[in-house]
């Protein structure tokens, strides 16, 4: 687990600079930076600081997430799909918060990569129950949130939609309790941040909120508590 939060840690660290060029509208190419950033990885991936978000943010949220999901999952097959996951969600959320927006890149890789570990997982347990109701549950919370997407006055955006669809993946492959609970969650925490932030006055009545980090933080959440409740009882 130490390793884990290591890990965790030097994943967050790495976050600003990524986070920050991708944060631009729509359509937009990433952020060259001024000065403009060093040509190749040097130009995402470095310790360098002097981009937002802080990295005393992103460092213990690193550390956080990784360590927590490594203690409730380990050895569990599932737990590096999950980790791979949780890595797209740190750069995710900043970028989500900066300008609303979840670049399909992101996301892509997000649930190439998890499909692809959840397959070995199957492949290495036999479980393929397993990987039927992750890709029945991927479907479902995809399907669920393109729904409300479409309603007049949704604010739900594509991005959140397909977001769905990656949680909806690795929660499957856990259990339904897990998807259940990853849909619920999100809704349950943004409500009363939506409430925060229109009583002191951070938006006015009818904006637009994220909704991605919620989502990523419910799925957190929800394999979290879940787990943790399940070895409390037993253990």
């Amino acid at each position: 687990m130490v390793c884990a939060v290591l890990v965790g840690a030097l994943l967050g660290a790495l976050v600003p600079r990524p986070a920050y060029r991708l944060s631009v509208p729509y359509g937009e190419p990433p952020r060259a930076g001024d000065p403009p950033f060093p040509a190749g990885i040097r130009g995402w991936l470095t310790l360098a600081g002097g981009t937002r978000p802080r990295r005393w943010l992103t460092v213990p949220a690193g550390a956080l997430v990784f360590g927590a999901l490594t203690w409730v999952l380990w050895p569990s097959p599932v737990l590096p799909a999950v980790l791979f996951v949780a890595v797209a969600g740190l750069l995710l959320v900043p970028i989500d918060l900066a300008v609303q927006r979840l670049p399909d890149p992101v996301v892509a890789v997000a649930f190439a990569g998890a499909a692809l570990l959840l397959l070995a997982a199957t492949v290495a347990t036999g479980n393929y129950g397993a990987l039927l109701r992750a890709v029945l549950a991927a479907a479902a919370m995809a399907g669920g949130y393109l729904l409300l997407a479409l309603l007049p006055g949704g604010h739900l955006g594509m991005g959140d939609v397909k977001l769905g669809a990656v949680l909806g993946l690795v929660l499957g492959w856990i259990g339904w309790p897990y998807v259940v609970l990853g849909a619920v969650l999100p809704h349950l925490l943004n409500g009363p941040a939506v409430v925060v932030l229109l009583l002191s006055g951070r938006i006015r009545r009818g904006s637009t909120v994220p909704l991605g980090p919620a989502l990523l933080a419910g799925a957190f959440l929800a394999v979290v508590l879940v787990v943790g409740w399940q070895r409390g009882r037993l253990g």
